[in-house]
C-alpha cells in the first residue's frame, strides 16, 4: 500500500493512492497515519479493504508528511562509503547515530527554509525506514518484521552549523522545514529488497545525486538492529539512513550551498517524488 496524509498544515487527513493513482480518502476509516496504525494487524485490515469502496479525493490538495506524531526523527551518517570520501571523513565502523528534531518534519512539496545568516544550506536523499512495531534489543535477523514501510526524506543540512559552530551534528540538522518525508509511506510488502533501491536529486534540474541503497555501509537491518540496541523504538518512529555522494560540500573544486529561488526534486524508486522551492526564514 502507498499511505499518506493530505491537506492543509495541521489538518491532514489519512490517504491511500489506488493501483490507478487516484488519491483515496481514508478518515472514514481511521483517524490518521500514525504509530497506531503501523503494526502488521492494523495494515493488514487497511489492506482488506476494497479501494474503490473509498471516496475519491478531487483535485491536487497538498500532500502532507507522510507520518504524524513522529516521535523519533532518527539519522545515519556517513553510511555510503563514496559520501564520506567526499565529506573527508573516514568510513565509519559502526553506524553514525544524530537526530532531526521532529518540528523539522514538512511535507515533500512545502518550501525549504534557508536559515537566517546561512551559507552553506545543502540538500541529502535518503531513504527513511518507518517503524512499525516497537523494537528493544532486537537482532539483524528480526529488524525488517518491526518495519512497517519505506518513504523518502531530504535529510537538508546547515553545514555550518553542522561542523563549524562546535558540539554535535544536531544542530545543522534540525532547523524548520529541514526534514521534508513522503509524500507515501510504501509499506514493506511492497519493497521486498530495500537494498536495491535507486535514488537520486536534482537541484534546478541539474542531477546532483545517483546512487543505490546497494552501497550502504550497513543495511536497513543492520541499522534497526543497531539503533534497538541503544534506545528503544516506537511505532511511528523514523530511521533515515544515510545519503549517496553528491552533495553541494562534497563538490569540488568548491561547494555549492543552496540559496532562496531554486528547486530541488528528489525522489527513490517505487518511492514516489519530491519538489521543494527554497525561501528565506
Amino acid at each position: 500500500m502507498k499511505l499518506l496524509r493530505y491537506g492543509p498544515v495541521g489538518q491532514e487527513k489519512p490517504g491511500l493512492l489506488d493501483s490507478s493513482n487516484t488519491l483515496r480518502d481514508l478518515s472514514g476509516v481511521l483517524s490518521d497515519i500514525e504509530g497506531a496504525q503501523l503494526g502488521d494487524a492494523a495494515l493488514a485490515r487497511l489492506r482488506a479493504i476494497d479501494p474503490s469502496t473509498l471516496p475519491a479525493v478531487l483535485g491536487q490538495p497538498r500532500i502532507g508528511p507522510c507520518v504524524a506524531r513522529v516521535g523519533k526523527f532518527i539519522c545515519i551518517g556517513l553510511n555510503y562509503a563514496d559520501h564520506a570520501a567526499e565529506s573527508g571523513a573516514a568510513i565509519p565502523t559502526e553506524p553514525v547515530i544524530f537526530n532531526k528534531w521532529t518540528s523539522a518534519i514538512c511535507g515533500p512539496n512545502d518550501a525549504v527554509e534557508i536559515p537566517r545568516g546561512s551559507t552553506k544550506t545543502d540538500w541529502e536523499v535518503e531513504l527513511g525506514v518507518v517503524i512499525g512495531k516497537a523494537a528493544k534489543y532486537i537482532t539483524e535477523a528480526q529488524a525488517l518484521e518491526h518495519v512497517a514501510g519505506y518513504c523518502v526524506v531530504n535529510d537538508v543540512s546547515e553545514r555550518e552549523w553542522q561542523i563549524e559552530r562546535g558540539g554535535t551534528w544536531d544542530k545543522g540538522k534540525g532547523f524548520d522545514t529541514f526534514g521534508p518525508i513522503g509524500p507515501w509511506l510504501v509499506t514493506r510488502d511492497e519493497v521486498p529488497d530495500p537494498q536495491n533501491l535507486s535514488m537520486w536529486l536534482e537541484v534546478d534540474g541539474k542531477r546532483f545525486q545517483n546512487g543505490n541503497t546497494k552501497t550502504m555501509i550497513f543495511t536497513v537491518a543492520q541499522i534497526v538492529a543497531y539503533v534497538s540496541q541503544c534506545m528503544s523504538l516506537q511505532p511511528g518512529d523514523i530511521i533515515s539512513t544515510g545519503t549517496p555522494p553528491g552533495v553541494g560540500l562534497g563538490i569540488k573544486p568548491h561547494p555549492i550551498y543552496l540559496k532562496a529561488g531554486q528547486t530541488m526534486r528528489l525522489g527513490i524508486e517505487g518511492l514516489g517524488e519530491q519538489q521543494q522551492t527554497t525561501v528565506n526564514a
